[in-house]
């Protein structure tokens, strides 16, 4: 299992769950709908002087659903480069252990999660 974490200004969050629900991935999550903070995009604080706002999606997923997550969520983030667009993801590291039959990793590539994550953190 992989627990992806998308962040992201409010003005892309019906561009992200449409491009979401068209890739027909993503179906189950938390949402977040306020969130604060600094990114390299600048400061979303909600107030008078960083007026803006961002939101985040939890969502735990096999990692073949995670690749089509986060390809959908580069496809927003190529419409909207400056909007402030993140995708994180960790692995549950006891799903290995769990299951035996848990699918091997896919070779590298541009589908490649390893060059995405490190250490659960987005490049």
């Amino acid at each position: 299992m992989i627990r992806l974490e998308i962040i992201a200004n409010h003005s892309v969050e019906e561009n992200i769950l449409e491009s979401l629900s068209k890739a027909g991935v993503g179906k189950y999550y938390t949402k977040y709908p306020t969130i604060f903070g600094v990114g390299s995009t600048g400061p979303r604080m909600g107030d008078p002087v960083w007026p803006e706002e961002n939101f985040a999606l939890v969502i735990w997923c096999e990692e073949e659903e995670a690749r089509v997550i986060k390809r959908a969520v580069e496809g927003v983030k190529e419409r909207f480069p400056n909007e402030g667009i993140k995708v994180f993801g960790l692995a549950d590291p006891t799903a290995a252990a769990v299951s035996e039959s848990a699918p091997k990793a896919a070779p590298a590539g541009e589908d490649d999660l390893a060059g995405y994550f490190v250490a659960g953190v987005e490049d």
